[in-house]
């Protein structure tokens, strides 16, 4: 059971004295990076799909 303790003790003590937590203007900046990525990141993966589609599309009208 001391060793329970022991652990929190030092994560409370690392999480106040050694954590260095971002600035709200830092942490607005990151997100608006995160959901630009996510958003081209989301038309690339669109843009390959319709072209998958396409191929397949033309692949099955061929009736082979």
């Amino acid at each position: 059971m001391d060793g329970i303790a022991l652990y929190i003790k030092e994560s409370y003590n690392e999480l106040i004295h050694k954590v260095t937590w971002p600035s709200f203007s830092d942490l607005l900046s990151s997100t608006t990076v995160v959901l630009v990525a996510s958003a081209i990141i989301a038309l690339i993966i669109l843009l390959m799909d319709m072209v998958s589609k396409g191929v397949l599309d033309s692949v099955y009208s061929l009736g082979i």
